[in-house]
């Protein structure tokens, strides 16, 4: 057969649910907006809409003073931008580098149910972030906690073992990257659960960053992972068609032109980079990565052109809003962010597979 009859075969197959795709994307693109802006405004301290965007303006056009028209408050103007905006900024970069991290492995593994963490390294970070906060051995870089920097340096080391062990003569096998994924997160979770046998009044601070939230976020955390989610997502974009082709067979691919092997390895990192800066600032946060390119895949087929994006904008809006659940649910308790997602995501899920019975990647 010539690669012909494989791209016509593929285009049949992405060909499904995708004539309503721009109007998804301008849904989701409003429906980010205005969790931003709830995110910002929603909290103790009561703020009007117009207060927000005025402060956004002074923040942004300093030249540009409005104070004659309207006043704000320095408290106000202090609490807002020093806190809700870069921590609603940040939960939106999360839920996208989420969301985009389980479309790279739910193709590389061809499993929808595959997630960022598939390959550890959420165990990884925990355990640095366990270091850090139990041992005090943590490694601050500039304007980011040790913490965050500890966990990061924690998933990073994961990745490089589950790559090492999964890599025979220069190719990587998904299987034993799956396996080798499964047992290293295994092993370090073990080592995590001896520091917390261990631990003192530590424990707590651990375990709710264990559960994931934002509460600690500062512009430093922005400002720093902004550019490298940003560059992964576009990369990832850029690189659409060959998260197509992963769902072929590997001689189909290979027959289209596709280094199959090569493709696997840069997905790979691009994937496992934005789950380690993720949960090196948010802690471990789950069904964000799992859930939302599932739902996508329902509404608008398996092509990655239109299927990263939409999980994009679905993700940063979903943790976005999760956020505010978080706040609002038990004030003036503040949940764990990764409490709320898990008690969303997982009945919808449940409901989802009662309704379709099996999941299938097409």
């Amino acid at each position: 057969m010539n690669p012909k009859f494989w791209e016509t075969y593929l285009s049949k197959l992405l060909k499904q649910k995708t004539k309503l795709w721009k109007y998804y994307l301008i849904f989701l693109s409003f429906l980010l907006i205005l969790a931003f802006v709830i995110s910002v405004r929603i909290g103790y301290l009561h703020v009007s809409y117009v207060e927000i965007f005025q402060i956004l303006l002074r923040k942004m056009f300093p030249w540009f003073n409005l104070d004659t028209a309207l006043e704000v408050r320095k408290a106000e103007e202090y609490v807002i931008w020093n806190f809700r905006f870069p921590r609603a900024f940040m939960s939106m970069l999360v839920g996208a580098a989420l969301a985009a991290s389980g479309c790279i492995f739910q193709a590389i593994f061809k499993n929808p149910l595959a997630d960022p963490y598939i390959i550890g390294v959420s165990s990884g970070a925990a355990l640095g972030a366990a270091v850090a906060i139990i041992l005090g051995l943590s490694i601050s870089f500039p304007g980011v906690s040790g913490i965050a920097s500890t966990a990061f340096i924690g998933a990073l080391v994961t990745l490089f073992i589950v790559y090492r062990l999964a890599t025979t003569g220069g190719r990587v096998s998904v299987t034993t990257l799956l396996l080798a994924g499964v047992i290293v997160g295994i092993f370090f979770s073990a080592i995590l659960s001896i520091l917390m046998v261990f631990s003192g009044w530590e424990l707590h601070v651990l375990i709710f960053w264990l559960m994931g939230g934002f509460s600690h976020i500062r512009w430093p955390y922005v400002i720093t992972s902004t550019p490298i989610i940003l560059t992964c997502l576009i990369l990832t974009f850029f690189l659409a068609r060959n998260l197509n082709l992963l769902l072929l067979s590997e001689e189909e691919a290979q027959y289209l032109g596709l280094d199959v092997f090569k493709a696997i390895k840069v997905f790979l990192v691009l994937g496992a980079f934005m789950t380690a800066i993720a949960v090196s600032c948010s802690g471990c946060i789950g069904f964000v990565g799992l859930v939302v390119p599932h739902i996508m895949r329902i509404l608008l087929g398996p092509d990655h052109r239109i299927l990263l994006p939409s999980s994009i904008l679905a993700g940063a809006s979903l943790l976005t809003l999760c956020d505010v659940m978080a706040r609002v649910i038990f004030p003036p308790i503040e949940l764990p962010v990764g409490v709320v997602t898990a008690l969303i995501g997982a009945p919808f899920f449940l409901y989802l597979l009662h309704k379709r019975r099996e999941i299938y990647i097409f």
